[in-house]
C-alpha cells in the first residue's frame, strides 16, 4: 500500500476526529470520515477503471476534488491532472495522448486502445513546455510520496497546522508539497474554491481578497509562485495587515528576487525559497529560514544533486518514469538550470542553460537575471529579456497598474547593471498567460511563443491591440463593483441592478451593428462578419429580462426604467462614433464588451450563483456568453489581424480605450452592496 494512504488509515485510527480536509464553504471533514469515505470509493473505482488508462481530474479544490485523487491513488489507477486553465486545444491534446477516460465512464464504452504510460505511473502531468503542445511527464506513486515526505522532513512535522491551497488545481507542487504532505504529516488541508479566495482568474489575482482569506482562515503554511508573493506583499503593504500564524511560506516554480523575500521577510512572512520541477517530482531543494535569501537551500535528500563542468544541475535517483511517447530519462538527469553551490551545500540557481543572451559584444548574459531586478520594480508586473547577437539586451514589460511608469523602471533596473546588460530598448506588452500560451501553469514564461509574437516579426494587430489597452483593462478590474462581481461577493440587489443595466446597453447591439453595416458595405469581409454577429445577437436583450424575473427582479419595470446616464453615456457614444467617424470603431466595442463577458460569465456567474443561492436561469445571459464570446474572440482576432489600413487600427484601439472607461463608468454607478461570508 502506498505511503500516503498508509499514513492515511494510520491517522484515521488513531485520532479520527482531528480535521483532514476544510473546504470553508461546507462542513470539514475529519481523518475518520476521510478514510472511510476513500476506503468505500478505492474498490469501486478499481472495479470500473484499468491501471492501464488514467483518469481524468480537472475540478476545482474541495472535498471531492481531494476524495477523489486519494481514492485513485489507493486503487492504483493513474491520474491525468488538468489544470483548469488549460486552453481547449490543450485539454483535448493532453486527453488524446494519455489516453485519458473521465471519471464516470462507462467501461464497457471505453475505445479500446493501447496504454501509452509506462508502468507503475500513478499521475501524468503536463507541462506547458516551450511548444504549443503540452509534454505529458508521467510520475510513479512511491516517487510522489517521497517527494512529499522528503518536504516533511525537511519542513518538519510541527508545520502541519493549516495549509491554504493557493496555487491552481492540478498544479503538481500544490498537490505534492501542498496537499500530500499535509496529510502525510497530519495537518488540515484548507481548499476552498478558488473564487473564495480571490484566485478566480489565477493570472490576474485579487490579493486583497487573498490575504483576508489567509488572516480569516488562520491558514499556518502555503505555496506560491514568485508573482503571488510579490502581490500578496503589495497587499500587507498597502492595508498594513500582518500575518503571524503563518510559520512557513514556500516560493518556487521561477525565480525569486531576493529584494522581494527581504521585503516579505520585512513584513513578516516566513519565507523559503524552493527548487524542483516536474521530472524530479516537483521539489529538490527548499531553503532554511536562516539561508541567504538568493540560496533555494540544500537539496532535500531523496535524490542526488551536482552540478556539471559547465555549471548544469544534474540529478541522480528519483526522477520520472518518462514522458508520453518518449524514453525513459536518461540518468544521471540534466536539468537545464545552471546554478552553484556555497561551501555549506546550500544551492544557488544562476538561470536556464538554453535562455542565455550571447551578445554581439560576446558577452554571456543571463535573462533571469535583469528580468528579477526589473520585477522588483514597483511599476513592473512581468518582465521578459531578449536580445541573442544584439548588442545589449530588450525587455518585454508588462505594466503592474495602470499608471505604471515603466521608463522610471528600466532607468533605476539599468543604474544597477553593467554597461553591457543595460536595456537599451524596451516595448510594452499585454499579460503573459496560459491563456495566450505565454506563460506555464506555475509561472514560466514560455519564451518561444512570447519571442514569435513579439521580437522575430511585425506583431499581430490583435497583440497590438491587447497591449494598446490593457492598462485601461487593469483600470477597469480595479472598480469595486467589477472586483465584487468576479469575486461573487454582491447582493441580490447589486446583481439586479447590474443586469437593468446590461439590458438597457445590449438591446442596442444589434442596431448598433446594423448602423455600422450600413456604413461598411462596401467592405464585404466586414459585412460578413456584421451579418453573422446580428444574427447571433438579436433576441439576446429579453435573455437578461428573463434572467431578472428568475432572480426574483421586476423584468417589466427594467424594461421602462430609463438608463443611468453613464449607460446612456456609452451608448451615445458608440452611436456618434459609428454615425460621424470610422465606422470599423465598432470591433472597438466588440472587443471591450466581449472580453469582459468572458471574464463576467467564466469568473462571476459561477460565484455569484453559488453566493446568492439563484437558479440557473437566473444567469442565462452571462452563461451563455462565456462560451460564445471565448468563439468570438478567436474569430475577432482573425478579422482585425486582416485590417491593414492604419486609420482602421486607430480606430479600434481609440474606441477600445475610450469603451473600458466608459463601460467602467456604468460599474461604477451601481449601487454597491458586499456580501461578506464569514470563515468556516
Amino acid at each position: 500500500m502506498n505511503r500516503l494512504i498508509v499514513a492515511l488509515r494510520d491517522r484515521a485510527a488513531q485520532a479520527p476526529d482531528a480535521i483532514a480536509l476544510d473546504p470553508v464553504v461546507e462542513p470539514p471533514l475529519s481523518y475518520g470520515a476521510l478514510w472511510q469515505r476513500v476506503s468505500v470509493r478505492a474498490p469501486q473505482l478499481a472495479a470500473t477503471h484499468s491501471p492501464a488508462f488514467p483518469v481524468v481530474l480537472d475540478g476545482d479544490h474541495g472535498i471531492e476534488t481531494a476524495i477523489a485523487e486519494l481514492a485513485l491513488l489507493a486503487a492504483g489507477i493513474p491520474v491525468l491532472s488538468l489544470p483548469r486553465f488549460f486552453t481547449a486545444d490543450q485539454a483535448r491534446h493532453a486527453r488524446t495522448t494519455s489516453a485519458a477516460r473521465e471519471l464516470t465512464d462507462d467501461p464497457a464504452t471505453a475505445p479500446a486502445a493501447r496504454s501509452p504510460l509506462p508502468p507503475a505511473t500513478a499521475r501524468v502531468t503536463f507541462t506547458s513546455g516551450s511548444t504549443g503542445d503540452p509534454r505529458g511527464i508521467c510520475l510513479s506513486a512511491g516517487h510522489l510520496s517521497g517527494v512529499a515526505a522528503a518536504v516533511v522532513g525537511a519542513v518538519g512535522a510541527e508545520h502541519a497546522g493549516r495549509h491554504l491551497a493557493v496555487l491552481p488545481p492540478g498544479i503538481l507542487l500544490e498537490t505534492v508539497a501542498g496537499f500530500f504532505a499535509t496529510l502525510l504529516a497530519g495537518g488540515c488541508h484548507v481548499c476552498p474554491p478558488q473564487a473564495r479566495i480571490g484566485m478566480a482568474e489565477p493570472f490576474r489575482p485579487d490579493f486583497a481578497t487573498l490575504l483576508t482569506a489567509i488572516a480569516e482562515l488562520r491558514i499556518t503554511s502555503l505555496i506560491l509562485v514568485p508573482e503571488y508573493l510579490a502581490g500578496l506583499v503589495a497587499a500587507m503593504a498597502a492595508s498594513g495587515t500582518r500575518l503571524p500564524e503563518l510559520t512557513i511560506v514556500a516560493v518556487g516554480g521561477a525565480a525569486v528576487s531576493p529584494v522581494l523575500l527581504t521585503q516579505a521577510r520585512a513584513l513578516g512572512l516566513p519565507v523559503r525559497q524552493g527548487y524542483g520541477l516536474t521530472e524530479a517530482g516537483s521539489v529538490v531543494a527548499l531553503a532554511a529560514p536562516d539561508d541567504p535569501p538568493d540560496s533555494v537551500g540544500r537539496p532535500l535528500g531523496h535524490l542526488g544533486v551536482s552540478l556539471a563542468r559547465d555549471g548544469e544541475i544534474v540529478l541522480t535517483g528519483a526522477v520520472a518514469l518518462g514522458a508520453l511517447g518518449g524514453e525513459p530519462p536518461s540518468s544521471p538527469f540534466a536539468t537545464g538550470d545552471i546554478g552553484r553551490f556555497d561551501d555549506q551545500g546550500r544551492l544557488f540557481i544562476k538561470g536556464r542553460k538554453s535562455n542565455l543572451i550571447v551578445t554581439s559584444f560576446g558577452r554571456n548574459i543571463a535573462p533571469e537575471w535583469i528580468e528579477s531586478l526589473l520585477r522588483e520594480q514597483p511599476g513592473v508586473l512581468q518582465a521578459m529579456v531578449w536580445g541573442d547577437g544584439l548588442p545589449t539586451p530588450r525587455a518585454l514589460l508588462v505594466p503592474a497598474s495602470a499608471g505604471a511608469d515603466l521608463a522610471a523602471a528600466v532607468t533605476a533596473v539599468n543604474a544597477a547593471l553593467p554597461a553591457y546588460a543595460t536595456i537599451t530598448q524596451w516595448r510594452e506588452v499585454a499579460a503573459f498567460t496560459p491563456d495566450n500560451g505565454r506563460l506555464t501553469g506555475n509561472g514560466r514564461l514560455r519564451r518561444a511563443p512570447i519571442r514569435m509574437a513579439w521580437c522575430e516579426r511585425e506583431p499581430r494587430f490583435i497583440d497590438e491591440l491587447d497591449a494598446a489597452t490593457f492598462r485601461d483593462r487593469l483600470a477597469f478590474l480595479a472598480i469595486p463593483q467589477v472586483r465584487a462581481g468576479l469575486a461573487g461577493t454582491i447582493s441580490r440587489a447589486t446583481y439586479l441592478a447590474y443586469l437593468a443595466e446590461a439590458w438597457q446597453h445590449v438591446r442596442h447591439t444589434v442596431p448598433l451593428m446594423q448602423a455600422a453595416r450600413a456604413r461598411l458595405g462596401h467592405r464585404p469581409a466586414l459585412v460578413a462578419a456584421l451579418d453573422d454577429y446580428i444574427a447571433e445577437e438579436a433576441g439576446h436583450d429579453e435573455w437578461i429580462l428573463a434572467d431578472i424575473a428568475a432572480a426574483g427582479g421586476d423584468a417589466e419595470g427594467a424594461r421602462r426604467r430609463a438608463p443611468a446616464p453613464a449607460t446612456r453615456a456609452m451608448v451615445a457614444h458608440a452611436y456618434d462614433t459609428i454615425e460621424n467617424g470610422n465606422p470599423a470603431s465598432f470591433f472597438g466595442m466588440v472587443y471591450v464588451l466581449e472580453s469582459v463577458s468572458v471574464a463576467l460569465a467564466e469568473r462571476g456567474a459561477s460565484a455569484v450563483a453559488e453566493r446568492l443561492a439563484l437558479p440557473p436561469e437566473a444567469f442565462t445571459y452571462l452563461s451563455s456568453h462565456g462560451a460564445l464570446d471565448r468563439e468570438h474572440m478567436q474569430v475577432f482576432a482573425g478579422l482585425v489581424n486582416d485590417l491593414d489600413e492604419p486609420d482602421d487600427r486607430a480606430a479600434i484601439v481609440a474606441m477600445a480605450r475610450t469603451m473600458f472607461a466608459l463601460f467602467g463608468g456604468m460599474f461604477a454607478a451601481i449601487p454597491l452592496e458586499e456580501v461578506h461570508v464569514a470563515a468556516a
